[in-house]
C-alpha cells in the first residue's frame, strides 16, 4: 500500500499509510527501536513478523521452533539490553506459559513485548481461550488496542512501560483488530538500544531463594502500575449522555460505539491492571453501567469486585466474537434483528487439490488404523469421506495420544497410528517421538513432511534450510534426526506411489516396536511442488460409477449423472488414476 501525505491539526504534514492491525504492531516495533523479534506463525498473528522481515531489514527477524523458544530467545535478547518483541497466537502462549510465569521476576533491561493475537469465534484455532487471564495469572501489565493505529501506538507505549517498570509486557490483539485496515499515522525511529553484558544473577538466575526475594517486588510493581493506569492517555473517558455508560476494550468498544454513538464510554487501553480510580469516577456520572467484551467477563469481574455494580455477560454471550448488533440486543432487550439472508449452501474446508496427504491417510483409514491427529493441514482430513482423522487436542499431542493408546492396548491388538507434520513435529513433536523410543511403545507415527509451515501460509522452518528472509541455513536431516531419537524402523515413501505407500504402511504397521514412514511430498502451493499441474480427465464410458475415487475428497472430483468428474482444479497428481480399478482416469502424470 503506498504512502500518501496529510495535513495535521497544527498544520504539519504528517505521512500516513493503510494497515492491518498486525502490520502496524511491525511498525510500531520499528518505531520503538527494537532490534529483535521472535515468533512461531499461527493465525491470527503470523504476518507480524512476516512485515518485519519483509520491511525492515535492521531488526533481526526469525522464525522459532515453538512459542516457549521464541520467548526465550527475546528474554536473552532483552537481558543484553536490547528492545524485543515475541510474538504468537493465543494457544502459543500456552506453549510459553513456563517461562512466561518466571518472566516477570526477572529483571527486564530492554523492553519486552509478548503479542498474543487471540482467535474469538475459532476461525483457525482449537479453542477460544481469553489470554486477559494470562496478564493478571503472570502479574505483567497488557495492552489492547482497538484500532490499527492504537496498534502502532500501543507497541511503542508497551516498549516504554517495560523498560519504565523493568517488566514484560503483553500486547493482546484479536482476529479483528489484526486483519482489519485502518490509516495509520507514521513516526519516525526512536533507535534501538546498544546490547552491552551485565550480570545481575539475584535477579536472573530463579532459584528458590532469589525467587522468595522478588516476588514483593511484583506485588509492590503492580500497585505502581495500577497508579500508571489511572493517569494513562490510553485509558480515556468520552463522556456523552449520562443514561448509558460502557466500559469497553479493543474491538468490543468498536462495536459497541457502533451500537450506541450517544452513550458515554470509558476505552481501556492499558486493562491489565485496571484503572480502578478512573472506574469509579466514570460509574458515577452514569445512571446505567455496562462492561462490554468478549469471551469472559474479565474487566466485568473486577468491576464488580470494587463494588460497582454493572450489566455484562448475564446479558451479552461467552462465547464468540460479539457485534453492534448483539450489543444493541442485549442493552435493550430487543430482539436480534431477522434479516432475511439468503441460505448459502455450506462450503466446509478441504485439503487442496493434489495435497500429499490425501493418499498417506487414504492408506491408513484402508488399514482401519485409529489415527491420533495434529494441528495442521491434515487435521482436515477429519472431515468426510476421508473421516481419517480420530484425535487431535494441540500441537505435538498426537504422537503421545497415539503412544499411551497402543500401551494400554498391548501388541498386537489395535492398530494406532499418529500423523503429525514436519513443522509441528519440529514444535513439539520431537520429545513425543523420544519418549515413545524411550519407554518401548509400539505406535506408527507418519511424518507428513510437505517442506514448509503450510496451514498458516507457507513459513519456512528448520527443516526448510532457508530463514525468514531467504538466506540459506541448516537443513535437517529428518531421518537420521529420527533414527537418533532411537527409532530403528524408518521408512521414506513418495505419497504419490500409491502402491508403494500401502505396502509400506502395512509393513510399518507390522513391526512389533515403534516404527516411523516419513511422507515426503511438497505442499501443492510451493514452487517446488512434484506434480505435473495439468488436470486429468475421465473417460465416462469406462467409469463404473463405483465412487472409489470420491472417497479421496479431492475437490477437483465431481459425481454427476452417475459417473466421475474431474475439474480444471484438478494439479494432475495422479492418485485417483491409481485407485481408478477399472482405469477410467487418464492423462499426464
Amino acid at each position: 500500500m503506498a504512502f500518501f501525505i496529510s495535513e495535521s491539526s497544527q498544520g504539519e504534514y504528517v505521512m500516513k499509510k493503510i494497515l492491518s492491525g498486525n502490520e502496524a504492531i511491525a511498525r510500531g516495533a520499528f518505531e520503538a527501536g527494537v532490534s529483535f523479534v521472535s515468533a512461531y506463525p499461527g493465525t491470527p498473528s503470523t504476518e507480524i513478523l512476516q512485515t518485519v522481515a519483509n520491511e525492515y531489514p535492521a531488526i533481526h527477524a526469525e522464525w522459532t521452533p515453538n512459542e516457549k523458544v521464541a520467548l526465550e530467545v527475546a528474554a536473552g535478547a532483552s537481558y543484553a539490553g536490547a528492545r524485543c518483541m515475541a510474538v504468537m497466537k493465543h494457544v502459543g502462549v500456552n506453549v510459553a506459559a513456563d517461562p512466561l510465569m518466571t518472566l516477570p521476576y526477572t529483571l527486564i533491561r530492554g523492553g519486552l513485548v509478548l503479542v498474543s493475537a487471540d482467535d474469538p469465534e475459532l476461525f483457525s484455532s482449537q479453542n477460544e481461550q481469553d489470554n486477559r487471564h494470562y496478564a493478571r495469572f503472570a502479574k505483567m501489565p497488557m495492552l489492547e488496542p482497538s484500532t490499527s493505529q492504537e496498534a502502532k501506538d500501543f507497541m511503542i507505549e508497551a516498549v516504554r512501560i517495560s523498560e519504565e517498570f523493568e517488566t514484560p509486557v503483553m500486547l493482546r490483539t484479536t482476529t479483528r483488530i489484526s486483519h482489519s485496515m485502518g490509516v495509520v499515522e507514521l513516526g519516525g525511529e526512536k533507535g534501538s538500544r546498544t546490547p552491552s553484558l551485565e550480570r545481575h544473577p539475584a535477579e536472573w538466575v530463579m532459584l528458590p531463594a532469589n525467587a522468595r526475594a522478588r516476588h514483593p517486588v511484583i506485588e509492590e510493581r503492580i500497585l505502581s502500575l495500577k497508579a500508571c493506569s489511572d493517569a494513562s492517555p490510553l485509558n480515556v473517558m468520552e463522556m456523552e449522555s449520562s443514561k448509558l455508560g460502557i466500559i469497553s476494550s479493543g474491538v468490543a468498544y468498536q462495536y459497541a460505539k457502533e451500537a450506541f454513538p450517544d452513550a458515554s464510554f470509558l476505552k481501556v487501553g492499558l486493562s491489565y491492571p485496571l484503572p480502578e480510580e478512573l472506574i469509579r469516577k466514570f460509574a458515577e456520572q452514569v445512571d446505567e453501567l455496562w462492561v462490554v467484551e468478549e469471551l469472559d467477563p474479565f474487566m466485568e469481574e473486577q468491576v464488580k469486585a470494587l463494588g460497582i455494580d454493572c450489566h455484562g455477560k448475564d446479558r451479552l454471550p461467552l462465547c464468540g466474537e460479539l457485534n453492534p448488533d448483539i450489543i444493541r440486543s442485549a442493552v435493550t432487550g430487543s430482539a436480534l434483528l431477522d434479516e432475511d439472508q439468503p441460505d448459502l449452501p455450506p462450503r466446509p474446508p478441504s485439503m487442496c487439490p493434489g495435497c500429499p496427504h490425501r493418499s498417506m491417510l487414504w492408506a491408513l483409514k484402508r488399514n482401519k488404523c485409529f489415527i491420533a491427529g495434529d494441528i495442521g493441514c491434515y487435521t482436515l482430513g477429519f472431515l468426510p469421506p476421508l473421516s481419517a482423522i480420530d484425535t487431535c487436542l494441540c500441537m505435538g499431542a498426537g504422537i503421545n495420544h497415539a503412544h499411551g493408546m497402543a500401551t494400554v492396548f498391548g501388541p498386537g491388538k489395535e492398530k494406532i497410528v499418529a500423523v503429525i507434520g514436519d513443522s509441528t513435529f519440529y514444535h513439539s513433536g520431537i520429545t513425543g517421538l523420544l519418549n515413545l523410543a524411550y519407554n518401548k511403545g509400539a505406535a506408527l507415527i507418519v511424518i507428513l513432511d510437505n517442506s514448509t509451515t503450510a496451514m498458516t501460509g507457507s513459513q519456512d522452518h528448520p527443516g526448510t534450510g532457508v530463514t525468514v528472509r531467504g538466506e540459506r541455513t541448516v537443513n535437517l536431516d529428518l531421518e537420521n534426526l529420527v533414527r537418533a531419537l532411537g527409532i530403528e524402523w524408518i521408512r521414506t515413501v513418495d505419497p504419490y506411489d500409491v502402491k508403494q505407500t500401502r505396502k509400506d504402511v502395512k509393513e510399518a504397521l507390522a513391526f512389533e516396536g515403534p516404527s516411523v514412514i516419513i511422507s515426503k511430498a511438497p505442499c501443492v502451493l510451493l514452487k517446488s511442488r512434484n506434480v505435473p499441474g495439468r488436470a486429468l480427465t475421465v473417460d465416462t464410458d469406462a467409469c463404473t460409477g463405483c465412487k472409489v475415487c470420491i472417497g479421496l475428497g479431492c475437490p477437483a472430483i465431481e459425481f454427476r449423472d452417475e459417473k466421475a468428474h474431474i475439474s480444471d482444479m484438478c494439479v494432475g497428481c495422479g492418485v485417483c488414476a491409481d485407485l481408478c480399478a477399472p482405469g477410467a482416469i487418464g492423462g499426464e502424470k
